[in-house]
């Protein structure tokens, strides 16, 4: 099938790719509609790894996907030919420590889309395991659908945050990852979510999205502002979504005492945690890997009309235009949020 497939650092091909994908008793069959362009995907293109995980041989990306079930296994019983669906990408080992304590996100042996060194979806075809697969509503697009990946991680960050309702988050950065997380927890009972970034055109964009208040911290700090609608007390969660670690450095400068720190953003490197800063206050701080148990949910947000995404995706490429992209999405404008590719018909 044709597929994209990296090469090795910086080198991207659109050929034809031979992929052995039986299609097992609880498999599905799924053409490919949609992919979206992760940071992730671009990471590999520009650096070829991504903390432990690198590529050494050629690897097709994408792992942000919806699309139709075209083919059913056996023993598949939840699914139907012809159902537009999109797709967890991380399949665990049912029987390993991590699946059964219900961590499977955290299983070593994860199977998990453009991971080196497993293929990604941005393909004609993906065989997948029916549990792993989730059928769309009938108000939810495929560009949507491609969604869902993302906001899992938003869900998942909001999830371990333990949100109170009236709750007031801090959101650092406002990239894809800072988006789904911002509108995750309002979803999750936040009265407001104060969202930062140095890119003034996505802060008004996300501005439109709900309560949300923007912090352009290349004007002003965001303890400041934090402190004005509090009273000096400071916000009750805190997600560190950008990776950047001057951010990460000053992560307990808005939280109140007690409050919640999730870090979300991965950086590219050891970056500084003040550890006084964070006792001193007594805050939990609490790390997040991908997510676990919360596509469906995810999903049903989307469906609801509780939760809109559609905003989020600012440009959209046609597959043959791939390579094309993802040099774009090297670097992209300020204004763009989430990219997609869309398959042919």
């Amino acid at each position: 099938m044709k597929a994209l497939v990296l090469e090795k650092v910086s080198l991207l091909s659109l050929r034809q790719i031979e992929l052995d994908e039986r299609l097992g008793p609880r498999d599905v069959r799924i053409k490919i509609h949609t992919v979206g362009i992760c940071g992730s995907d671009v990471e590999y293109y520009r650096h070829g790894r991504i903390g432990p995980f690198v590529v050494e041989q050629p690897m097709v990306v994408g792992h942000e996907a919806s699309g139709t079930v075209i083919e059913l296994g056996s023993q598949v019983k939840h699914l139907a030919v012809g159902d537009r669906v999109c797709m967890e990408p991380g399949v665990p080992d049912p029987h390993s420590m991590a699946a059964r304590l219900g961590m499977y996100n955290l299983d070593p042996s994860v199977r998990f889309w453009a991971t080196p060194p497993i293929h990604g979806c941005l393909r004609e075809t993906v065989v997948h395991p029916e549990e792993f697969t989730f059928k769309l509503p009938n108000n939810v697009s495929f560009a949507e659908g491609a969604m869902i990946e993302p906001l899992a991680i938003g869900m998942h960050a909001a999830t371990k945050a333990a949100l109170a309702p009236g709750d007031l988050a801090v959101v650092l950065g406002a990239g894809t990852i800072g988006a789904v997380t911002t509108l995750a927890a309002l979803a999750g009972g936040c009265s407001r979510v104060i969202v930062t970034d140095v890119k003034q055109s996505k802060l008004d964009l996300l501005a439109k999205l709900g309560p949300i208040t923007p912090v352009n911290v290349g004007k002003e700090r965001v303890a400041d502002v934090v402190a004005d609608m509090t009273g000096g007390w400071g916000a009750d969660v805190v997600f560190e979504c950008s990776g950047s670690p001057a951010a990460i450095a000053a992560v307990f400068e808005p939280l109140r005492p007690g409050g919640r720190v999730v870090l979300v953003g991965m950086p590219g490197g050891p970056s500084p945690l003040d550890i006084v800063a964070a006792q001193v206050k007594e805050a939990c701080i609490s790390t997040i890997f991908r997510y676990a148990h919360v596509f469906d949910r995810a999903l049903a947000l989307i469906g609801s009309g509780k939760i809109d995404v559609k905003p989020l995706i600012t440009d959209k490429f046609a597959f043959e235009d791939s390579i094309r992209a993802f040099e774009w999405a090297l670097d992209m404008p300020d204004s763009s949020v989430k990219a997609e590719i869309e398959m042919p018909v």
